[in-house]
């Protein structure tokens, strides 16, 4: 009995002597972090040089850490769904035509240009408004450049200005959906809808676009129109080749043989 009360004693006494030497070296060690810090400061405020050397270090490594931990091929893919673009060549033949004709006058790629084209072609439809009129908009305006912004404020491809249409952005995420395509395009269709039931005319709409978005160019309406016509042109050219090529299939297709009608002699 004794020898066991001597034995917890002698390991009670060795771990509170363990507990002491512990939080004594702990206290040493952060003591000695703090001597280290202060001396790392005054050594990086007595020379700028190091300063700069150590914060650049630091940041390419952050930068680096960041980039590892943010990409992932599985978020490569995601990505690839955000993405406004698509492949003319699925587009039908008239569409294709107009987004090459743009892509190489306006120096813009044709896939993200095809949805644009393919979603003007669409609105067009439903809004009773001829779509080449609606990419004609868009190419005076921004030059299709979706994050285009006037010295008035106007914002994206059809040079929404936020303010203005505060309530019609705010059902489509807040202000910041200027800068979405396809949103930006849906808009500026809808004030030109607007705008063309308000003043009765197609080009009295335009004028109050023109005014609307704060395009103060004299020769605004001219411009739109010329531009229109040109898209229109490569539209009509494709129908026509379209409907003679049909007219050509039609004449060349062979007459079905009948049987002739029976009769009781048979001419030689």
């Amino acid at each position: 009995m004794i020898l066991l009360r001597t034995t917890w004693n002698t390991l009670r006494v060795m771990a509170i002597d363990a507990r002491d030497g512990f939080v004594e070296i702990t206290r040493n060690g952060f003591a000695l972090l703090g001597l280290l810090v202060i001396a790392a400061a005054l050594m990086l405020s007595a020379r700028p040089e190091l300063r700069v050397t150590a914060t650049t270090h630091l940041l390419a490594w952050l930068e680096a850490r960041q980039i590892t931990n943010t990409w992932s091929p599985a978020k490569s893919f995601a990505a690839l769904e955000r993405t406004t673009a698509g492949d003319p060549l699925d587009l039908p033949a008239e569409q294709a035509s107009v987004t090459y004709w743009l892509s190489r006058k306006y120096n813009v790629s044709p896939e993200p240009l095809s949805v644009l084209v393919a979603e003007a072609f669409l609105l067009g439809e439903r809004a009773n408004i001829a779509p080449t009129l609606i990419l004609a908009i868009m190419a005076i305006e921004s030059n299709f450049n979706p994050f285009a912004q006037s010295s008035v404020g106007g914002q994206g491809l059809m040079q929404i200005l936020p303010m203005q249409q505060a309530h019609k952005l705010a059902q489509l995420g807040g202000p910041m959906a200027t800068f979405d395509p396809l949103s930006n395009l849906r808009l500026g269709v809808s004030l030109l809808h607007d705008l063309s039931v308000q003043k009765g005319s197609i080009d009295a709409a335009l004028i109050a676009y023109a005014e609307t978005t704060k395009s103060r160019e004299s020769n605004y309406l001219e411009r739109v129109l010329q531009e229109e016509q040109r898209l229109a042109r490569i539209t009509q050219s494709l129908r026509q080749a379209r409907t003679q090529s049909e007219e050509s299939r039609t004449k060349m297709r062979p007459v079905r043989w009948q049987a002739p009608v029976r009769s009781d002699s048979i001419s030689l």
